[in-house]
């Protein structure tokens, strides 16, 4: 009780929540501000940690992660350019919803969805972390494969329109992935002799040439849309920021916890992190809907699904960092060098050694998925300003922010030509009808599934049987088999059940 009490005292005091604010406000800057992610303002605060004691520090970086998470929707839904990756899952719902004049309905929806999941994330992190994080390293190879194997599947569901167009895109993506040194054979891959692409192709500056920079292009080819404030954001919003959530959540409850939950059993997967989780929860979500023709034009069920998924992923991700010092996503492997640096050794014993300590972070957790909603709503109404401004002045301060973001990453030019070219694909693509969520999917997946699948034949001597010998992998290699057979066992099926109504008609007669 007295560590709980000293846990209370490391949060609740005016230096830590003055932090704990102005994480908050950088937090949705850098959330809102296209090209920029959770990862890199979480990087960006680094240097400044070294100025504060380790629970200010931790909490920071918590508030900063989640702030941001969420505030990746707003040009979401306002420009139909995600702020984070987590975000990209969902975009085509959100951008619907803000042409139809209720993106103050969809932001306030997501923003409550937001601190619902990253609420439950933290109480399973009280709860059973050491028991999550025990699960998560029973995956070896086999299980990480198939996990990445069920992620590019999904691409088949959050993909609109062709099934077909949806398939090549996600090859696209993973052609994107084999870009870099072989990892068995350490041969150069379609690297051209640019050192640069030796680590292979950063996912940052990927997704801002998708998203960003061909919303830019798509504005400025259109010479009508370039005449008007603020492109289809001249349309007037409609209705309060929270009036519509309680009717949401009231249709779509399970749909948040359903979220919740995998968000937080995929967080906890080391290397998953929120963006898978909000991916993968949305497409379960399609698949599972009774209305799955809706998603994709403004519908509200998986945005529920996923924006749930990603916050609660953030605090899954923290799992295997505290209890094993393995670190979830990239946020919790630069929190493992800041615990480091304070003089922490993340692992089984900071629960034992720094009791007060850990249970300060848990604390930490709350308020800050709390301070959310104030801050968040404040920033919806702020978001408007993307609204009134005119495009001709809104789009180059994009450009300039997509150019800063794909430089920051590596501090290399290499980074901004890949936007550029990536940019330029993603436009002419999408002339075509093709959908460029699948190559993203693709390219975060890639190289997950190209290492594991390696390093399970390395192990297994070429016997393919391998994959099936464990039983988790052998439970998701079946899961896996019956997504990909489901759409040929449903026709079969149906015409059976067609064949033996007729019989029975013609019997009938």
């Amino acid at each position: 009780m007295s560590e709980l009490l000293e846990g209370f005292l490391l949060v609740f005091n005016f230096q830590t929540l003055l932090v704990i604010l102005l994480a908050a406000l950088f937090g949705v800057f850098v959330g809102a501000v296209p090209g920029l992610s959770a990862t890199m303002a979480v990087a960006l605060l680094v240097p400044i940690t070294f100025y504060m004691d380790a629970t200010s520090a931790i909490a920071a970086i918590i508030t900063t992660a989640a702030m941001a998470i969420f505030a990746g929707d707003i040009p979401g839904a306002y420009l139909n350019i995600p702020g984070t990756p987590a975000s990209a899952a969902y975009v085509g719902d959100a951008s619907k919803l803000g042409r139809q004049g209720r993106a103050r309905e969809c932001l306030g929806t997501n923003l409550i969805c937001s601190v619902i999941g990253g609420l439950a994330g933290t109480i399973v992190l009280i709860l059973v972390a050491p028991s999550l994080a025990e699960f998560a390293l029973n995956f070896s190879s086999f299980e990480y494969f198939w996990l990445a194997v069920l992620g590019l599947s999904s691409a088949v569901f959050i993909s609109q329109g062709s099934p077909v167009k949806g398939f090549l895109s996600l090859m696209v993506g993973l052609l994107l992935g084999t870009v870099g040194l072989d990892m068995v054979t350490g041969t150069p891959r379609f690297t051209f002799d640019i050192p640069d692409l030796m680590a292979g192709i950063n996912f940052i500056p990927v997704m801002i040439g998708f998203f960003a920079l061909n919303e830019v292009m798509k504005l400025y080819a259109s010479k009508e849309v370039i005449s008007t404030k603020g492109s289809s954001l001249s349309i007037p919003q409609q209705g309060t920021v929270f009036g519509a959530v309680p009717g949401h959540l009231k249709r779509y409850w399970r749909n948040a916890a359903r979220g919740s939950t995998l968000g937080v059993l995929i967080g906890a997967l080391p290397g998953a992190g929120a963006d898978i989780a909000a991916w993968i929860s949305y497409a379960i979500s399609k698949k599972r809907s009774k209305t799955p023709e809706l998603y994709g034009t403004g519908h509200m069920e998986g945005i529920v699904d996923a924006s749930s998924a990603n916050n609660a992923g953030i605090c899954g991700a923290w799992v295997p960092a505290l209890v094993f010092g393995i670190p979830g996503d990239s946020i919790t492997a630069i929190v493992i060098g800041v615990l480091y640096m304070k003089g922490m050794n993340p692992g089984p014993t900071i629960f034992m050694d720094n009791s007060s300590m850990a249970y300060g972070l848990f604390i930490a957790f709350f308020v800050a998925n709390l301070i959310l909603i104030p801050v968040g709503y404040l920033a919806i109404h702020g978001a408007h300003i993307f609204a009134i401004t005119p495009a001709k002045l809104l789009m180059p301060i994009i450009l300039c922010f997509c150019i800063v973001g794909a430089f920051a990453i590596n501090n290399t030019l290499t980074d901004v030509w890949i936007m550029l070219a990536c940019g330029i694909a993603a436009y002419v693509l999408s002339t075509a009808d093709f959908p460029t969520a699948p190559a993203i999917l693709g390219l975060v997946l890639g190289n997950i599934l190209e290492t594991n699948f390696l390093t399970s034949i390395l192990k297994a001597n070429g016997d393919l049987m391998a994959f099936f010998q464990r039983p988790i992998s052998a439970s998701l290699g079946a899961l896996v088999l019956l997504i990909v057979l489901y759409p040929l066992i449903s026709k079969l099926w149906l015409k059976r059940r067609a064949a033996s109504a007729l019989q029975s008609a013609q019997g009938g007669h």
